[in-house]
């Protein structure tokens, strides 16, 4: 079974935003444009390639996390466009981290 939000709506607590990698093109890594989301593979394939030069391969379907990784680009080595899915929460601001209360 594959997992795609390309067509189908999320809920209201949640943004969905659609990133295309033209054919044999490549997209700076931006690792503030991925904070909170998750990322679907929704068409093409994605090399994700590191600040050392290394690349990973991911496919339509492939869920990814792109925070925290040491990228420098996001290439599409296909023929085809590669869409990326990124799903997070709507006003991800309220779900920052807070203090813990002090129950009394």
């Amino acid at each position: 079974m594959s997992v795609t939000f390309l067509e189908r709506a999320v809920r209201p607590a949640f943004e969905r935003r659609t990133v295309a990698v033209p054919p044999g093109c490549e997209r700076a890594y931006n690792e503030a444009e991925w904070r909170d989301a998750v990322v679907v593979v929704a068409r093409g394939e994605i090399d994700l390639e590191s600040s050392a030069g290394a690349s990973c391969r991911f496919g339509a379907g492939d869920i990814l996390w792109l925070v925290g990784l040491p990228l420098r680009w996001l290439r599409n080595p296909g023929r085809e466009p590669a869409v990326l899915i990124a799903v997070s929460r709507a006003g991800s601001d309220e779900f920052s981290p807070r203090p813990p209360s002090n129950p009394t």
